[in-house]
């Protein structure tokens, strides 16, 4: 696990291109700790950048920049090959010779040796890397399946630019970026950038599953190596009989493989535990293939219905791990806000990246790699508006658009205020919280299109983004326009598709993958092991979800290892107070970032809507604050980077 980052500018690199690149790559720092390295092609205008975390082969050996053992290839390198063992193994009996311990070195032969499609279909593991060749001079980039590592690249006048983060770009003179105002509406949206977009015009997010090979011209088109749609595809056409012993026993024995492969470290290995399905599965597999107590970890808070601690107790006493856990204050927590621009370096508003943070910072007190349970609602149907936009459309989907659309001006007549006093009629044990609030939010979904239509307004915090230039219509993912339509006809199928074409890369692991890498942590996804999601593509949907919950079959796993009672719980997620701090602790940022002089500076959102929103949150008549935490970290980012 490392953090990556490099150039190719056509005129030449000049004699400074090392200590150049060198200082691209101190920008990111914290990815990698424990070294950096630099190798320049001078002739061509190539330099490659690298900072290290060591987490297999801790010799400078195994330090990158590393070259083929013919010299053809050069590469940097951000991740793990899992199963690099065994892929060495296979290269040795074919004569090729390691000089290394290492993942890399093994990598680089291996593409030698068989080609890039070739060695990409044999590889288990995470990575995002720059592959220069210098005997044809053509660089290629590549990123794992689902996106787990980040990877970024464009040209900027007239330099090829790559690597981990945006931040790292700069520290060049060439560097000379401007924010892409669809990006900015996006994260208004869905308080994230979707790919290929970034905050910056010009500079793509690699897809998950791609690799591209550029020219001196940065000319080339990226070409997809592993697919969701077509893996969606193929599982909606061979579906696996609705035998659920037999697909309990595959699925435990793939979910224990994935484990094995994610602890193969030379450092200590522990693992996020929040005392829900994935994590608890995630942790019962892990203790089994250790001969020790697991290392695993949690954080608590005090505020009503956000602690996960102690269900997360609760788990590790029955599976008997070392368990490490923290309860903060809010203090602890709005501590971190001030950084969070800092390490995400593009606007980025899911809330839960804080405790994600927090936790991070825990491990890796104790720890370098963390395995999670991300990536289990996705996989297995996890999430609840699966089934409630399963229901909701199948039953007012019946009705004529244009009559759901007077039902929704009729219910909106009333303000939410005048609903929560018409709830108030109720007794008191009845009565909803925010009433108003959520009567309105269902109006504002009633006259949907279709499925896709009515998933995309429930995931949408604004529907029209409140950007300072007028944005027509709503934000859109990029990556649902190639071929989605085709890939899957029920709807179930499509929610999840779409998540893991989107959600998944561009918010779930975006938020581990800059939490974790802001302390020099490794985080590691077994359930994202590519044979786990084609195995899940597979399941019909009662394996699915049975009785209106979801992950039905994955919990039958966990079942063998943790009795239910101790994970059967409201999904919690991973959150904070946001909604109780804007108004109280962080209310005077809040002002201040969304204030009508601070708006009309950074010249990115309107100030009207924003400024109607937060009073309204501030009084408490609504609850804004998802729409105002994406409003906030958009002014935050441009006050730190822009």
């Amino acid at each position: 696990m490392c953090g990556i980052v490099g150039f190719w500018d056509p005129r030449g690199g000049g004699a400074m291109a090392g200590d150049l690149v060198r200082e691209m790559a101190r920008a990111i720092a914290h990815r990698g700790p424990d070294g950096d390295g630099a190798w320049v092609d001078a002739e061509a205008g190539v330099a490659l950048g690298h900072r290290r975390l060591a987490i297999i082969d801790l010799s400078t050996a195994a330090s990158q920049p590393m070259a083929s053992g013919n010299g053809r290839w050069v590469v940097t390198y951000n991740g793990e090959v899992y199963n690099h063992a065994d892929i060495r193994r296979e290269l040795e009996a074919e004569g090729r010779r390691f000089r290394t311990q290492s993942d890399t070195e093994v990598m680089l032969e291996a593409f030698d040796a068989w080609g890039i499609e070739r060695a990409l279909g044999r590889f288990i593991g995470m990575f995002a890397l720059a592959l220069w060749d210098r005997r044809d001079r053509k660089l290629t980039l590549i990123r794992d399946r689902m996106g787990v590592k980040p990877l970024y690249y464009g040209r900027n006048n007239g330099v090829l630019f790559f690597g981990s983060q945006p931040k790292a770009f700069r520290p060049h003179p060439a560097w000379r970026p401007e924010i892409d105002r669809d990006a900015i509406a996006a994260c208004l949206a869905f308080n994230y950038i979707p790919a290929p977009l970034s905050v910056w015009r010009g500079i793509r997010k690699l897809r998950p599953g791609h690799y591209v090979t550029l020219d001196a011209e940065g000319q080339g088109e990226e070409r997809c190596y592993w697919d969701p749609r077509e893996v969606a595809r193929g599982g909606a056409r061979q579906r696996l009989p609705e035998d659920a012993v037999a697909a309990e026993e595959e699925l435990d024995a793939l979910l224990s493989d994935a484990v094995k492969w994610r602890l193969v470290a030379d450092v200590p290995v522990g693992a996020f535990l929040s005392g829900g399905i994935d994590s608890s599965t995630v942790v019962a597999l892990m203790q089994r293939h250790l001969n020790r107590p697991a290392k695993t970890f949690t954080i608590g808070f005090r505020e009503g219905g956000y602690d996960e601690a102690p269900a997360a107790r609760a788990v590790a006493r029955h599976l008997g791990t070392e368990h490490t856990e923290l309860y903060l204050g809010h203090g602890d927590a709005l501590a971190v806000i001030p950084t969070l621009s800092d390490f995400y370096d593009e606007p980025f508003a899911d809330a839960s990246q804080i405790p994600t943070m927090l936790v991070s910072r825990l491990a890796r007190q104790s720890v370098t790699v963390s395995l999670s349970g991300d990536g289990g609602d996705e996989a297995f149907a996890g999430y609840p508006r699966y089934p409630l936009v399963t229901r909701i459309g199948g039953m007012l989907g019946r009705v004529p658009r244009s009559l759901r659309a007077g039902l929704a001006r009729a219910i909106t007549a009333l303000s939410p205020a005048g609903w929560d006093r018409a709830f108030d009629l109720l007794p008191a044990a009845r009565r909803p919280r925010l009433a108003g609030d959520r009567v309105h939010k269902f109006a504002g979904v009633l006259d949907f299109a279709d499925f896709d239509d009515l998933h995309r307004r429930i995931i949408s915090h604004w529907q029209v983004p409140p950007t300072a230039e007028r944005y027509d219509g709503a934000p859109g993912f990029p990556e649902l326009d190639r071929d989605y339509s085709a890939s899957v006809s029920a709807p179930l199928d499509r929610m999840q598709l779409a998540d893991m074409l989107t959600y998944l890369p561009d918010d779930i692991l975006v938020k581990l993958d800059r939490a974790s890498m802001s302390v020099g942590l490794e985080g590691r996804e077994p359930l994202l092991d590519h044979r786990v999601l084609e195995f899940a593509w597979r399941l019909p949907h009662a394996l699915r979800i049975s009785g209106g919950s979801g992950k039905w079959l994955l919990r039958k796993v966990l079942d063998r290892y943790v009795p239910r009672a101790l994970v059967e719980r409201p999904k919690m997620g991973f959150g904070v107070p946001i909604d109780a701090w804007l108004r109280g602790p962080l209310r005077e940022w809040a002002e201040d970032l969304l204030g009508e002089k601070s708006l009309r500076e950074a010249g990115l959102l309107d100030p009207a809507p924003v400024r109607q929103y937060l009073a309204e949150h501030l009084s408490g008549r609504r609850n804004r604050q998802y729409s105002l935490w994406g409003a906030l970290m958009v002014q935050a980012w441009h006050r730190r980077w822009a």
